[in-house]
């Protein structure tokens, strides 16, 4: 069996057999042959980038996915790809749209209140602006299961989000759960585009702003001021009320400290004159005369550094009046 074309063409030329003619003559179909090699060379590769997954049909069907990096394929259209970037963070505004990102970002003026509007539970409107992010999780499902998934993830957080405010009251949505409200869209979100098979991950929903509609805003931002006035009041008359109650309560707390101090002292001291009045009582049953002269002289040595003047007198003395000089004792005072 001939192993090459060659071969083929020298045993056709030794048993008499002609060669087909081409349609083309000289140099016309090398020419052609060439630019089809190359069309085919050049339709037979491609390039996935970092951030991409390429998905490869073979005759319009499934075939495989293709990480990033050089890639050969079969060539004129058999085979064709379709490159998906599921390592990156897409983002869908609702409420607004940005004209232009950067550290002062401009938005579009046109009017989306069709799409942030809504009911709450306590039957006032609320105008809600919000932002989700996504990334593509299963580029077969995202290429070839729904048509239109941008549109359908659209169409499932608003729906989600017209549910979850609808279940709360307006004070909620404005204030008090906003946390909770995007928790619960990205779960509901989650749950139904999975159902549908979308191929998409919800990453965040993050709702930007949350106001009254615009006729009413002005009037609902006085009411805010003024119960932001009364807060400020009523916290003021607080801080005030606690300043006054909690010095009187020290004040009280330390008379009532000093006064127990006072009660102890006393009491000790009481303790301790009687139980020296009974060791002294003791003392003074074993040795009368003895204690009586140790009492005298404990109390003389008290009392005598405090006099002005001292006089010594013997007993036996009498008309001591002549002798005492009484001038200095009289000076400033009675006599």
């Amino acid at each position: 069996m001939p192993d090459s074309f060659y071969d083929i063409i020298i045993e056709m030329k030794s048993k008499g057999r002609k060669l087909p003619k081409l349609p083309f003559k000289g140099g016309a179909g090398v020419m052609i042959a060439v630019v089809v090699a190359i069309v085919g060379m050049v339709t037979a590769y491609y390039q996935v980038e970092p951030n991409e997954t390429a998905v490869v049909l073979r005759f319009g069907k499934f075939l495989s996915t293709e990480g990033s990096g050089p890639h050969l394929k079969v060539p004129f259209g058999i085979d064709r790809v379709y490159k998906v970037k599921t390592d990156y963070q897409f983002k869908e505004e609702f409420g607004f749209r940005t004209t232009r990102e950067g550290i002062r970002s401009q938005y579009s003026s046109a009017d989306f209140t069709g799409e942030s509007d809504m009911l709450t539970g306590d039957l006032n409107i609320a105008t809600v602006s919000w932002v989700v992010q996504y990334r593509i999780s299963d580029p077969k499902a995202y290429l070839f299961r729904v048509r239109g998934v941008v549109g359908t993830l659209r169409d499932v957080s608003e729906a989600m989000m017209r549910a979850v405010v609808g279940d709360m009251s307006f004070n909620e949505v404005i204030k008090l759960k906003r946390q909770e409200i995007e928790l619960e869209v990205k779960k509901r979100m989650q749950v139904l585009l999975d159902q549908y098979g979308c191929g998409v991950t919800v990453r965040l929903v993050q709702l930007q702003d949350v106001h009254p509609p615009t006729p009413v805003k002005d009037s609902f931002d006085e009411v805010n001021r003024a119960r932001q006035e009364m807060d400020q009041a009523i916290n003021q008359a607080y801080q005030q009320y606690n300043k006054v109650i909690y010095r009187v309560k020290g004040e009280a707390q330390q008379q009532i400290k000093e006064a127990e101090g006072r009660k102890i002292e006393r009491i000790n001291q009481a303790k301790g004159d009687v139980d020296l009045f009974l060791r002294q009582l003791s003392e003074y049953r074993k040795a009368p005369q003895v204690t009586r002269l140790r009492l005298f002289l404990e109390t003389m040595r008290k009392v005598v550094p405090k006099l002005r003047q001292v006089y010594v007198i013997d007993e036996d003395t009498k008309g001591m009046v002549p002798l005492l000089d009484l001038r200095d004792a009289g000076a400033g005072g009675e006599r």
